[in-house]
């Protein structure tokens, strides 16, 4: 019997996971496919307060938003950083006043700390104005931070086992009945087959854009639509630009997408939106939307961005609360929690819709429904504890990345800076005392050891290919089809032998 069984492995699922295992409260949560295998692997990887939502008049959003985003800093500075974004001045679209209006709510609502306020850019002398076309002379630069989306799945899933709970990928949550004021939940291995049941006081469906799916499915509630799916697409191209900062462009549909530095080596430009039909595991980024992002992109940038230069694109469906807004772009970003029963007969939390940057402040949400229906435990502590691999000052990762190189001189300069954005100190219970290379084992290509796979087999609940190279990292854009097979034959090989 645990207090609290999760369905869904995405940021939601696994935040509330962690935020629930801290306060003492036992957990299982059940994943059908790879944790941040949905969703939340496929976002703009921002931790921002979202500026544009302003002009939706969600003040409440983004100052929460913004005061998330140095607690999130701080707990995992490893995974996110500070960025500068470039907002060029469009004389045909939002007024100049109307933007440093913006800037300024943005810089006060918040309690920004660390992160430096907003400043007016002459881009016809700031290196940022460079790549742009010439009729771009005026902008603003504000704060905002990046984030690894799927390692912050991953690792706020590490820190909740490591906190006692049963996390479970690759497992179905098939059938969930109230029976004598708790759930008996009927759990299915997608591997085997074989199903199993659990008991549970209180269940969490964080499914994500299947939260209607399961309440259908699952829970046999007829006709659940809460949610409105609408699908956000990305392209990465080569780089266009050698500074390190971003840019929040404007389009003249009234969208806004940003082109930021990607990788080392790349740009990553988006994000589309537009309403999504169909299954959310099927969805792929179209024609359209490559076109589209691409012709966007060459309003602003002096050198053209073609379809034929995309390396990679990915496409995602954010499970949106349906709040009846006219446009895609115009639909609430902010999460709606739904109890349904009660401690006679169980209890039933629903979450629809939330954003990368304000998981915590969710799932802090939902242990005050725990609380009231299970009783307190322990207070809240989430966002005062770093996730795994962060346990080191906000602003010394330069020190931390110099350790590592200290500690394991043959990495080269590339990699040792990859393995400690990704790892933290991670990175020392990964590699223990190694003193050369062949010390990891077989290289894979791009620096992938044999140590770090297994490590994310063993750890990190990788099982194919796809789980390292595209979630816990984005390797898939260094690695030949060769490498790719050595690998998937390498990772295949560990699975039969895990059986």
């Amino acid at each position: 019997m645990y207090d609290i069984a999760i369905i869904g492995g995405g940021i939601n699922g696994c935040g509330i996971a962690r935020d629930a295992a801290g306060r003492g409260y036992s957990v299982c949560l059940a994943e059908m496919s790879d944790l941040a295998s949905g969703t939340s692997s496929w976002s703009t990887k921002l931790i921002h307060g979202g500026l544009r939502y302003l002009e939706h008049y969600e003040f409440r959003l983004v100052r929460e938003s913004l005061e998330e985003r140095e607690v999130l800093w701080a707990m995992a500075p490893h995974i996110v950083r500070p960025l500068r974004f470039i907002l060029p001045h469009h004389s045909g679209l939002r007024p100049a006043l109307l933007l440093r209006l913006g800037l300024f709510l943005y810089d006060h609502l918040g309690g920004r700390k660390l992160l430096p306020p907003t400043r007016v850019v002459d881009l016809t002398r700031d290196e940022a104005g460079a790549p742009l076309r010439d009729s771009f002379r005026k902008g603003f630069e504000y704060s905002d931070c990046w984030v690894d989306d799927a390692r912050l799945v991953v690792l706020n899933a590490r820190d909740a086992a490591d906190r006692g709970a049963d996390v479970h990928t690759r497992t179905r949550v098939v059938k969930a009945v109230r029976e004598a004021g708790h759930w008996r939940v009927t759990l299915q291995d997608l591997a085997s087959g074989a199903e199993r049941e659990i008991e549970a006081r209180l269940l969490v469906n964080a499914a994500g854009p299947w939260v209607d799916k399961v309440l259908s499915e699952a829970a046999g509630w007829n006709e659940a639509r809460n949610v409105r799916l609408v699908q956000g697409s990305h392209i990465v191209v080569p780089k266009l630009y050698d500074h390190d900062r971003c840019y929040i462009f404007q389009n003249p549909d009234g969208r806004i997408f940003f082109s930021i530095p990607y990788e080392q080596d790349f740009t990553l430009i988006g994000t589309t939106d537009r309403d999504y039909e169909g299954d959310p595991g099927a969805v792929a980024i179209t024609g359209e939307e490559k076109a589209y992002l691409c012709k966007a992109a060459g309003e602003y940038f002096k050198q053209p961005v073609k379809v034929e230069d995309i390396v990679w694109s990915y496409s995602g469906v954010r499970p949106l609360f349906d709040d009846g807004a006219s446009k895609a772009q115009e639909a609430t970003r902010d999460y709606v929690l739904r109890e349904d029963g009660d401690r006679e007969s169980g209890v039933l939390i629903n979450i629809f819709g939330g954003k990368l940057t304000t998981y915590r402040r969710l799932a802090n949400s939902v242990l005050g429904k725990v609380e009231a229906a299970l009783g307190a435990k322990r207070p809240e502590w989430s966002g005062g504890e770093p996730l795994p691999g962060g346990d080191f000052p906000v602003l010394e990762f330069d020190a931390k990345l110099r350790s590592v190189k200290q500690k394991y001189p043959f990495l080269d300069d590339r990699t040792a800076l990859r393995l400690t954005r990704q790892y933290g100190t991670l990175v020392f219970a990964m590699f223990g005392e190694a003193i050369e290379a062949g010390d990891l084992g077989r290289d894979f290509g791009a620096g992938l050891t044999e140590a770090e796979v297994r490590y994310l087999i063993e750890r990190e609940w990788a099982v194919t290919a796809e789980d390292v190279l595209w979630r816990r990292s984005k390797l898939g854009l260094r690695l030949d089809k060769n490498q790719i097979a050595v690998l998937k034959a390498f990772m295949s090989e560990a699975a039969s032998r895990a059986a």
